[in-house]
């Protein structure tokens, strides 16, 4: 018995998409198929195997070493591994042990820009045939059971900014290296400012139709191309997705948008606010709702004739709306992502929901039977890790359906009513999920200790770092 088999790891559908990659990988002939998995970051990480190895990997899996989940953003790792324990209190993952990745076959596509390149997403397990609790597509099932156990499927469309440069130096001498090493220079490929004027677009199409036609030929649900209003700045929006898919679709979309632009000589960010003169920051603007199981409705439809959102509804936004402080630790990971949330602007810096209302951090989508009533959670940034951002989002609602939470009243002139601030930094941010018992019930208080410890040493690094800022600041000064 293979490794999948021994201990019950795929599903019907999954055996069934299994032979279906056995036959493309043989009709296509692909000579080598990569198999990847989301780290703590949401960035994609594995091996590639020869596609004639591609069957027997794929039941038996293939070993990475458990430090890929001990690592910061700077790829430095963070845990004293080689302690008893790890530095995770786990044996399993002591001295730098492997874990195995298991393909997940529905996954499987093949890369447009790689010749004869097949892909697939992975799972990560122990020897024992046990998840390892730290991998998020795991974590991000779990909650996803939960709402399941509730009667309902999550339902998610993304809709995505992102900057698009025109490469000048990759900085590749040697000098340049390090962790991290020296940001690439680069060039606008449009000024900004004009939103969604055509003659801007025009300028960014040539652009547009390489990510355009590589991202629709992946199969994942594109919607819509536009023009954002910062310089070289855009968005893509996507066609809903349930459970997983949603999360499944942005860390494919934001590698493959990576590799696409810098094999034509662009180079793509989905930094929030990169560090250029005039560019805009981006965010990644989360539309959800709940489908009911028994019948397939949407749960967040009132239906009654009368009313913009179901009782259902009100309360997963009042789940969102309390939780908020706590999950902005997942919907903004990175210390420069707090420098989008700014008063008087269409990203949000307070804790407030509004109908069809831009500058408030939840937007209420809907009106009286309509079937596509959401609700736009307007506070991420693009490079979040999907999967804890929306178990952030399923945690939170499912608390408020639970306790029948109230929202409290629409602010349709969000800056005339007294509202929570969202955190002002990463830190805060925290501070405030350490404190949440929703989520340490949620994700598990080892699982939120481990994901605070990672960011609190990336904000150790960068208070250690002497800044610009301090160096134009007190240098000539004092």
């Amino acid at each position: 018995m293979t490794f999948v088999e021994r201990h019950g790891l795929w599903t019907a559908a999954q055996v069934e998409a299994a032979l279906e990659v056995e036959r493309r990988v043989r009709a296509e002939e692909l000579e080598v198929v990569r198999l990847s998995f989301a780290d703590q970051h949401g960035i994609l990480r594995g091996k590639s195997v020869v596609g004639s190895d591609a069957a027997k990997v794929m039941r038996e899996g293939c070993t990475v070493t458990t430090t890929l989940l001990a690592k910061d953003t700077a790829h430095r790792t963070v845990f004293p591994v080689f302690t008893a324990g790890g530095g995770f209190g786990m044996r399993e993952m002591q001295g730098a042990a492997d874990a195995l990745m298991i393909a997940d076959p529905t996954t499987f596509r093949t890369l447009p820009w790689a010749p004869r390149t097949g892909w697939m997403l992975c799972d990560l397990y122990f020897a024992d045939g046990r998840p390892v609790p730290f991998s998020t597509r795991h974590v991000c099932r779990q909650v996803l059971q939960k709402l399941t156990a509730a009667g309902y499927d999550f339902v998610a469309g993304l809709e995505v900014e992102f900057h698009v440069f025109r490469l000048l130096d990759a900085h590749l001498r040697p000098s340049d290296s390090g962790q991290p090493g020296e940001p690439p220079e680069v060039a606008l490929l449009t000024q900004g400012y004009q939103y969604l004027t055509e003659q801007r677009y025009d300028q960014f199409d040539p652009v547009f139709e390489i990510l355009r036609r590589d991202v629709s030929a992946l199969g994942l649900p594109l919607r819509s191309i536009e023009l954002e209003y910062g310089p070289s700045q855009c968005e893509f929006t996507f066609h809903p997705g349930t459970g997983l898919e949603p999360a499944d679709a942005m860390v494919l979309l934001r590698s493959a948008i990576k590799q696409i632009a810098r094999r034509n000589g662009y180079h793509a960010t989905f930094m929030c606010r990169p560090r250029l003169p005039n560019v805009m920051s981006s965010g990644w603007h989360l539309h959800q709702s709940l489908r009911a199981r028994a019948g397939g409705a949407n749960a967040f439809m009132a239906g009654d004739g009368r009313s913009d959102l179901s009782s259902v509804a009100m309360h997963w936004m009042a789940g969102l709306l309390t939780h908020a402080r706590a999950a902005t630790a997942f919907t903004t990971p990175t210390l420069n992502g707090y420098k989008r949330y700014r008063p008087y602007s269409l990203a949000p810096d307070r804790v407030i929901w509004g109908r069809d209302n831009r500058g408030v951090m939840i937007r209420a989508l809907g009106a009286p039977d309509d079937p596509g009533t959401r609700l736009e959670n307007r506070a991420g940034e693009p490079a979040a890790n999907p999967y804890l951002c929306i178990a952030a989002q399923v945690l939170s609602g499912l608390d408020g359906l639970n306790r029948k939470l109230d929202p409290g009243p629409s602010a349709d002139a969000p800056y005339e009513m007294e509202a929570e601030r969202l955190p002002a930094s990463l830190a805060e941010a925290l501070v405030a999920l350490r404190a949440d018992t929703c989520f340490a019930e949620g994700f598990g208080p080892a699982f939120v200790d481990y994901f605070a410890r990672i960011k609190e040493a990336e904000i150790a690094r960068f208070q250690a770092e002497v800044t610009e800022w301090e160096q134009r600041e007190y240098f000539d000064l004092f």
